[in-house]
């Protein structure tokens, strides 16, 4: 009987290695693969320099209240004004949860980043909006298929860019990311959420997964000629 048990013990311990050692090695080829992309607003610019300029500096959403970014969000698109003044791109592309019409990430990006950046130059001219960035994946998914952007800086926190550039790069875009400043507070909860976010869509980028949100391309261009209503 004790035999029994020794072996029913060490095969739920199989049963719940595998899967963990899977995880694991999965968020680190993530991880060690998009390290290298990440780079200052600077950098970016340089590694663009040779071929103009990135296509988009693609803001990540995040949550807003009342209209107005959270600071999570704020950090984000002060670091693609960053990216912007640094000459890496003309144009922004930001990408948020906008198909409620009483919530609209997209737009309080807009109005966040016209305001703060004016003194850089910003206007409407500058701005593409991606209504349906419903998730990491379909932003970068669309950023390509919807937009046509081929060569991208990404901006978001640094925990977040692994993911973001890993499916830039597998998608076969021209990409490097710029971290924004992290919030001191609640990390922890982000960072265990990201282990198997990254798993996700490591499995959906090489399948290349088309999400039902991808519509009629809106091919970027200076000045914007996007219809923001």
């Amino acid at each position: 009987m004790v035999f029994v048990i020794k072996k029913l013990i060490k095969a739920v311990l199989i049963l719940i290695l595998i899967p963990a050692l899977a995880v694991a090695a999965l968020n680190l080829i993530v991880v060690f693969s998009a390290m290298p992309g990440i780079v200052s607003a600077e950098e970016a610019a340089a590694h663009f320099s040779g071929e103009g300029k990135a296509d988009c500096i693609l803001v990540l959403g995040a949550s807003v209240k009342d209209g107005r970014p959270s600071e999570i969000l704020a950090n984000r698109l002060d670091t693609g004004i960053e990216v912007f003044a640094s000459g890496g791109s003309d144009l922004f592309l930001l990408s948020g949860d906008s198909l409620v019409k009483e919530y609209n990430e997209a737009k309080a990006m807009e109005s966040y980043v016209a305001e703060q950046g004016a003194a850089y130059g910003v206007s409407g001219d500058n701005i593409y909006l991606d209504y349906s960035g419903l998730s990491t994946y379909e932003s970068v998914k669309r950023a390509k298929d919807v937009f046509g952007a081929k060569k991208i800086i990404i901006v978001t926190q640094r925990y977040h860019l692994y993911r973001a550039l890993f499916i830039a790069k597998t998608l076969g875009l021209d990409a490097v990311g710029v971290p924004a400043e992290d919030r001191d507070y609640g990390q922890w909860a982000r960072d265990l959420r990201e282990i198997p976010a990254r798993v996700k869509d490591f499995c959906m980028s090489l399948v290349e997964v088309v999400p039902p949100t991808i519509g009629d391309p809106v091919p970027l261009q200076f000045p914007s000629t996007q219809d923001k209503p």
